[in-house]
């Protein structure tokens, strides 16, 4: 009895993948791979065996199948990318990936806060690098932390609603200034002179330093266009809030309204700052919750300033240090930075919402 030989399925060009077929296997500048599918294929289609193709061409019965396979299921772009290579099977079972995610998850170290790579690979039998690698791919980072508060403030949706439409929708014929304090700023000087950077070397500077003294910052950004009014000053009473609303009075244009978002300290609220507020009508206030520091943007500013200009800065005195803060403020005003607020209250809301969620279901 004979035994008849398999025949691959049958290959029909349309006019289109005709025309395609034969611009490759007789183009010039087209890479090799692609001249020797096309010729595959094209030879398939005239009805000649696999075999044969492969002699013809020179190439393994395999190769010609693999390539009618993968026509037949992706037509032309199939053949325009290689096949898929199987690769290296993973030395870490699945298994085992799933309890190094739940430990790090759901469980604590004996003797510490969160688990390293090193007493997470010990607890688990695996390298250092192969809990990175599980690491990295679950998005897991048990070495950072961020800190939060929720607000409890009963009218917590009428502010944040008020003050992100003041961010969002901005009035006309008016400015929204974000103001605030920095309270306590401390003229730091290092106790010896820090070394350069070089090349394979960071700078330095000493762990210990005296201090000289301290001042405050009274700041109001202006979102419009991220320049920022500035006074340093002694003290941080209602006495010098006052003082400072009178310099936004005098540096802004007369016939504008001003908004003016700050936070719920008693200083900003004091009777004699209201009663100041009422012989200037055209300063209204936008209160922000209460723990919800974050939803005033000069707060951004302030951690720009400490960044750039104190925290490395070393200062002989009181004076050096407020001249090196108005420095910055005269150069951010020359370049200001404008911050935009992209968050809706909806989407503020929902990531609340969220993070009850979690809480609650921790306890």
């Amino acid at each position: 009895m004979r035994l008849m030989s398999r025949r691959a399925a049958p290959i029909e060009l349309t006019l289109e993948e005709q025309s395609i077929l034969d611009t490759w296997a007789r183009g010039r500048r087209i890479e090799a791979r692609l001249v020797q599918r096309a010729q595959i294929i094209r030879m398939a289609a005239r009805g000649i065996l696999s075999q044969e193709i492969a002699e013809e061409l020179d190439i393994s019965r395999p190769t010609v199948q693999l390539w009618r396979q993968r026509f037949l299921a992706l037509r032309v772009a199939g053949l325009e990318k290689d096949a898929p290579r199987p690769g290296r099977l993973p030395r870490i079972a699945p298994k085992k990936v799933r309890a190094v995610v739940e430990a790090t998850l759901q469980s604590k170290p004996p003797d510490a806060t969160h688990w390293s790579t090193r007493t997470m690979a010990e607890a688990q039998g695996l390298s250092e690098a192969s809990v990175r690698r599980i690491w990295k791919q679950h998005n897991l980072k048990p070495h950072l932390t961020k800190t939060f508060k929720l607000s409890r403030d009963p009218r917590f949706v009428d502010k944040l609603q008020d003050v992100v439409g003041l961010y969002m929708n901005p009035p006309e014929k008016a400015l929204v200034l974000c103001v605030d304090e920095k309270c306590q700023i401390q003229a730091l000087d290092r106790t010896q002179p820090g070394l350069p950077m070089k090349r394979g070397r960071c700078g330095t500077f000493t762990h210990d330093y005296k201090r000289h003294g301290t001042t405050t910052l009274f700041a109001a950004l202006n979102v419009l266009d991220g320049k920022v009014i500035g006074d340093c000053m002694p003290l941080h009473r209602h006495q010098e809030f006052i003082r400072f609303l009178k310099r936004i009075d005098q540096e802004t244009p007369t016939g504008l309204k001003l908004h003016i978002i700050v936070d719920n300290y008693s200083a900003h609220k004091h009777p004699r700052v209201r009663s100041w507020l009422k012989r200037h009508p055209r300063f209204e206030m936008h209160f922000t919750p209460t723990s919800s520091s974050w939803l005033n943007l000069v707060e951004r500013w302030f951690a720009y300033l400490t960044q750039k200009r104190i925290r490395r800065g070393s200062f002989h005195n009181v004076p050096s240090l407020i001249e090196a803060i108005y420095d910055h403020i005269d150069n951010n005003n020359q370049n200001p930075h404008i911050f935009v607020w992209t968050a809706s209250v909806e989407r503020i809301m929902n990531k609340i919402a969220k993070c009850k969620e979690a809480l609650d279901a921790l306890h």
